[in-house]
């Protein structure tokens, strides 16, 4: 038997592939002996493939990774288990990036297991392993991206040497029984799939290349000074941000323009209603898109045409027509992330989380990460089921709706919703056959969501009677006329669905011409101009991005290209997939290109500053989406065979040197932009401060800058967070500003600062510096703290109750008055102290005064661990018993399932009890070396220090800090130098160390 591609397949449903064309089912034994392993790129897809192919090639029996009968395995990935990494010899480790190890082009590309799931890559690879598997079947997602896992997966599994089992491809866009058994029944041969796996391929490589070049080029040039300013690029990163930088460009240089409407309100017998003035002669202007028919420019003009047909009558002409509107149609995961954002407010990155909650934890959506808005035509008796499961449903508010549609039949076949052309990889997001319960209020209204729009689409259209009424004031040679638009809601149709919601849709308008219920009016009747007011206005910037926006843009990126084959490459496309555009949008927040402002979108300076490098180096291109398109339409052609995987990839090698070339090159210093002059002047002489690509320098005391001052300049970008505009003018008008999260270390490690203007002694000028703070602020120069201007931020949890101690700001710290030496008592008797910055996470005086009154703060998410450098949130709370503050967290949303405990303890208590059981057969070993949990012994030295007690190392260190701390042995100019006195001075063996020798010093005195 012989496909549509000509490829020769098995007739018989279920049966193992045919590896060799032109061969049939009889000689199956001779080519592959054993199993066939199945691998699916999601656990849901594996389970409906063994329920399609039970009924002909028998039950399967259920393992803890994969399912298997007498023909078959079948597994699964959970998407991406592999990622491709350069060679050892090409990894440059992130603090040591330069141009000196650039262009990264390796010769291959090797391969590493994804962290989250080394266990599931695992087991699939074991199951490929096995001596009686004889073949594979790629049964991941149909597209690009479901043969780039299994390849992966397929190459990581036969290691240096190629696995060698014959692979077939099965090629799924329904999921029904049926589907799948007919996909088994049409199995595609290797050689078919080898261009799609190509392309794949040249994709991801071509992705690591540029993204890893483009960002470590445009790093390296931006810490020539010094530092580590981190500055990242992306093909679909970057031309995102672009999209948002050039918004904001246009709301920056916008120029905003008067103009007027003229508002009239018209009596008739039956009642009034409301118009607006327009000219019936404007056309459009090609140069001026804010001319528009309803508006004058002269406020003169207005004022007159208001004062004239102000209690004059007027003729009324009007033309009534039948208007309908159809329901959007299903949602695919962007459209969800829009109308979710835009409905709710979720931003883009939770609305996927809770699609995919409600897909994998409740099994009540269809799979979330779909560009497609249509179902599988062989969909529709799904579709009936899924209908009266929702009509048979608790959900009152949307099961009388889902029993209408059954009723009066609904459910047909239409265009609209069953097309197969219109199915990617995967089908419109829709409700499963699973009522869920136990949501949570966010899932609810994301699920209450998605089956709203389910039902509407079935529903007929909305039917409106639309009036257009034209009343005319003719006063001698002149008329004014006037538009009034009226909407009427004959049938809801798919309304009615939406319920109140949908009122909007109908009584919209009060200026009267945007669609509301109109009284009538009788033929020939008069109506008079009972009022009439010229409303002076301003033409809007356009509208900043929000997510729901931004995700619009992103996937409608292609008819921004102008090259038409590149467009239409990437008309199905855009920017990034439905899977990544959220991810990309957060990315940009966490690199700090873009700030959240309410449901806002705002590029920070370091936006404006990668896009002028960009524009400057000369190599816009990783700016643009006609890279993402030229890269589509040769992966396109590459998928048909018209080109090769060599050639294309040999092209990105080219633009990979050239950009990397370029920016080795370019001077620094002169770039060209569009920088700014600072209002504040120079501290040091008063001369004019002026922005350039790297700096903030003075330029001289001449009126327009004299391009000589006097040397003072600071840089734009500190440790590698850029100064926004509004920042540098409070931080040279106030010599300090901050504390200020995202500086970067040299090695890459956040860390948050203030930052202070201080006048150098040796160079007579100002110069930036850190301020790390200091935790003995005011002890140290024995001043006492005076509260008496401050307002206290509640009573201290600590001594309160006993001596009425307060808490106030001090220096870095939030402290009980009691705590130092302040005016109240010269000699400290308490210990509460709480630092405004914790972990990277500044602490509010809102946030202390709650902990004060309640016990705990709100939940922060801003924390930053020290261990692993991964954010992570929690509140703070009064831990009385440790007589300080601590870290609180938010109970799990996700409960333990019923049973689960007992079960996790069995499972665990069951290879515990076999290691138990071979130990008692298993010869004697020798002696483990004594644990060092339970302490050394400390030198004569470190005792006089932190007693003689037996103590871990991690323990010495922690009283050794608690000493120098109590005794402010701290250098007061770097806080990493640590004076000794004489205790430590026995201990150190030289008068200071820094904080970094300590662990090596403590180790000598520890036996």
């Amino acid at each position: 038997m012989v496909d549509r591609m000509g490829a020769h397949v098995c007739a018989c449903v279920g049966a193992r592939p045919c590896v060799r064309e032109e061969m049939d089912c009889s000689h199956m034994k001779n080519v592959v002996s054993g199993k066939t392993l199945v691998i699916a790129e999601k656990p849901s897809v594996a389970q409906d493939i063994v329920r399609a192919l039970t009924s002909s090639v028998g039950k399967f029996e259920k393992h803890d990774e994969y399912f298997e009968n007498e023909s078959y395995v079948v597994s699964s990935a959970v998407g991406h288990l592999v990622e491709i990494q350069a060679p050892e010899a090409y990894d440059v480790k992130r603090g040591k990036w330069s141009f000196a190890h650039l262009p990264v082009i390796p010769p291959h590309f090797d391969l590493k297991p994804v962290d989250k799931t080394k266990t599931r890559l695992n087991a699939v690879v074991k199951l490929a392993k096995r001596k009686d598997v004889g073949a594979l079947i790629n049964a991941c997602d149909a597209g690009r991206e479901g043969e780039l896992i299994f390849r992966l997966i397929e190459q990581y599994a036969g290691g240096a040497k190629p696995l060698g089992k014959p692979v077939s491809r099965l090629w799924l866009q329904s999921m029904t029984p049926q589907a799948i058994r007919d996909g088994f029944a049409h199995l595609r041969t290797n050689a078919q799939m080898q261009p799609l796996a190509d392309a794949a391929r040249c994709r991801s490589e071509a992705d690591w290349l540029v993204g890893i070049n483009g960002t470590r080029a445009m790093t390296a040039f931006n810490s020539r000074d010094g530092g580590f300013f981190l500055t990242t690029v992306g093909r679909v990163q970057t031309p995102t941000l672009s999209v948002v930088v050039e918004r904001e460009e246009q709301i920056r240089k916008f120029i905003s323009r008067d103009y007027f409407e003229i508002h009239a309100e018209f009596g008739a017998q039956a009642g009034s209603y409301a118009a607006k003035w327009f000219d019936p002669a404007h056309k459009k202007d090609a140069d001026d898109a804010e001319k528009k028919e309803d508006r004058l420019w002269s406020q003169i003009q207005a004022q007159q045409i208001a004062d004239a047909v102000r209690g004059q009558p007027a003729s009324v002409h009007e033309e009534a027509k039948p208007s309908n509107k159809s329901s959007p149609g299903l949602f695919d995961l962007t459209t969800l992330q829009r109308e979710a954002n835009g409905r709710f407010g979720f931003s883009a990155k939770t609305t996927l989380a809770l699609a995919q909650s409600l897909y994998e934890r409740h099994k009540a959506l269809t799979y979330p990460r779909t560009d497609s808005r249509h179902l599988p035509e062989d969909y529709l008796p799904t579709v009936n089921e899924t209908m009266a499961m929702i009509a048979q449903s608790s959900m009152g508010h949307l099961a009388p709706f889902a029993r209408t549609a059954i009723s009066k039949n609904y459910v047909k076949p239409s265009r609209k919703v069953f097309d197969n052309s219109k199915v990617s990889d995967h089908f419109a997001i829709i409700p499963t056959l699973q009522a869920p319960s136990g949501l949570s209020d966010a899932e609810q209204k994301l699920y209450d969501f998605v089956v709203r729009r389910f039902i509407a689409v079935f529903y007929p259209a909305a039917e409106y009677q639309v009036t257009t009424r034209i009343s005319t004031v003719v006063l001698g040679a002149q008329s004014h006329q006037f538009k009034t638009t009226g909407r009427v809601l004959v049938e809801p149709g798919w309304l009615a669905v939406y319920g109140k919601e949908a009122a909007a849709e109908v009584d919209d308008a009060k200026d009267g011409d945007k669609g509301q219920n109109l009284v009538a009016v009788q033929p020939g009747e008069k109506v008079r101009t009972d009022s009439a007011e010229a409303k002076g206005l301003k033409t809007r910037p356009p509208a900043r991005y929000t997510e729901a926006t931004l995700l619009g843009a992103m996937e409608g990126a292609g008819k921004t290209v102008e090259d038409e084959e590149f467009s239409e490459a990437m008309r199905e496309k855009g920017l990034g997939t439905p899977a990544t555009r959220s991810s990309i949008i957060e990315g940009l927040l966490n690199e700090k290109y873009m700030l959240r402002e309410g449901r806002e979108l705002i590029p920070t300076a370091k936006a404006f500053q990668l896009m002028t490098l960009l524009r400057g180096l000369g190599v816009e291109e990783l700016s643009k989406a006609e890279l993402t398109g030229e890269w589509e339409y040769k992966l396109a052609l590459m998928e048909q065979g018209k080109m090769g995987r060599e050639a294309f990839m040999a092209e990105i090698a080219a633009m990979t040197e050239r950009m990397v070339k370029k920016a080795k090159e370019y001077d620094r210093d002169t770039i060209p932009g569009d920088y700014a002059t600072l209002q504040t002047v120079c501290p040091n002489c008063g001369g004019i401060v002026k922005e350039n690509y790297r700096r903030y320098a003075c330029t001289g005391t001449g009126t327009s800058g004299s391009e000589e001052g006097c040397g003072f300049s600071f840089g734009k970008t500190p440790a590698g967070r850029t100064f926004e505009l509004i920042e540098v003018e409070q931080f040279m008008r106030d010599k300090k500003i901050g504390p200020l999260d995202g500086f970067r270390s040299k090695a890459g490690w956040p860390f948050t600062a203030e930052i202070v203007l201080k006048l150098d002694e040796e160079t007579k000028n100002y110069k930036l510096e850190f301020d790390f703070g200091d935790d003995k602020a005011g002890e140290a120069d024995g001043e006492l703290a005076d509260f008496s201007d401050q307002q206290p931020l509640g009573g201290c949890p600590q001594c309160g109750a006993q001596t009425g101690g307060l808490v106030f700001e001090h220096g870095k710290n939030y402290v009980c008055d009691h705590a130092v030496p302040s005016l109240v008592q010269t000699v400290p008797t308490c210990s509460f102290k709480s630092g405004q910055i914790i972990l990277q996470q500044p602490i509010a005086r809102e946030q202390m005064s709650k902990l004060l009154s309640t016990g705990k703060t709100d939940l922060l998410d801003k924390f930053v661990s020290m261990r692993t450098r991964r954010a992570f949130k929690a509140m703070l709370a009064w831990d009385s018993e440790a007589g300080k503050v601590n870290f609180e967290f938010a109970p799990s949303k996700f409960p333990p399932r019923p049973g689960a405990p007992a079960r996790a303890a069995a499972k665990k208590a069951a290879p515990a009890a076999k290691k138990r059981a071979a130990a008692k057969s298993a010869s004697p070993k020798a002696p483990r070396k004594a644990s060092t949990a339970a302490g050394k012994t400390p030198s004569a030295a470190l005792a006089a220090v932190i007693g003689e007690a037996a103590i871990t190392r991690q323990a010495v260190i922690k009283k050794l800090w608690d000493y120098i701390k109590a005794q402010g042995l701290q250098d007061a100019k770097d806080k990493r130098t640590i004076l000794a006195d004489a205790k430590l001075q026995a201990v150190f063996g030289k008068p200071s160390v820094g904080m970094f020798e300590l662990a090596g010093i403590v180790g000598k005195h520890l036996t």
